[in-house]
């Protein structure tokens, strides 16, 4: 015959539930001594994208980069940073520039693949920039943003090799099969394309 189970007593069962409901947030968190590593433009500030929304590689030894995307991200800037930390969304940008003060921020390492021109050919060798507005309401196209953003792509194109012209500097809406239309009809490409060459 088999001798039955002794039954747990209450107060071990009550511990075990108080430990099953400690929330995360008391667990200890990263170490006073971590660091956030350095965004890959030293005027960015590092704002990561949820690695869901992204692929990790090693570019440009894994894929040559060898155009700059331009988009409008048709929310405003902290909207955007949120859609790319939410892991549903399944979109980033490398870059997101501010529009009332030209603040960059960095999303995605260069290295890694953003998901950003809805063509996987052009994500792979791409670095996408979204600028806080809508394609509408050309007030959002600050003196500030069109500066510190062509300050970063003349950057970008200087890192790679990237030829500081219509040809690789491109609009979202130039992707091949895409039905996005930005950065739209009010972004001024001779005055951006100006001001990369004159960064």
């Amino acid at each position: 015959m088999q001798r039955a189970r002794p039954l747990p007593d209450r107060r071990r069962v009550l511990k075990g539930a108080a430990l099953a409901a400690v929330p995360y947030a008391l667990l200890p968190g990263p170490r006073a001594d971590a660091r956030t590593p350095a965004p890959d433009y030293p005027l960015a500030e590092w704002q990561p994208a949820t690695p869901a929304n992204s692929t990790s590689a090693n570019r440009p030894a894994t894929h040559p980069v060898d155009l700059v995307v331009i988009h409008v991200t048709q929310t405003d800037y902290s909207g955007t940073l949120a859609v790319f930390q939410h892991p549903s969304k399944k979109v980033s940008a490398h870059y997101v520039v501010r529009s009332a003060d030209g603040h960059v921020a960095q999303c995605v390492r260069e290295s890694d693949i953003a998901w950003h021109a809805g063509s996987w050919e052009h994500n792979t060798r791409s670095i996408g920039i979204e600028h806080e507005g809508w394609v509408d309401r050309p007030g959002y196209f600050t003196d500030a943003m069109y500066e510190r953003s062509a300050t970063l792509t003349a950057a970008i194109c200087t890192k790679y090799g990237i030829s500081k012209d219509r040809a690789h500097i491109i609009g979202h809406h130039e992707i091949p099969g895409t039905d996005h239309t930005d950065p739209g009809p009010h972004w001024d490409w001779t005055r951006y394309i100006g001001l990369v060459n004159s960064a």
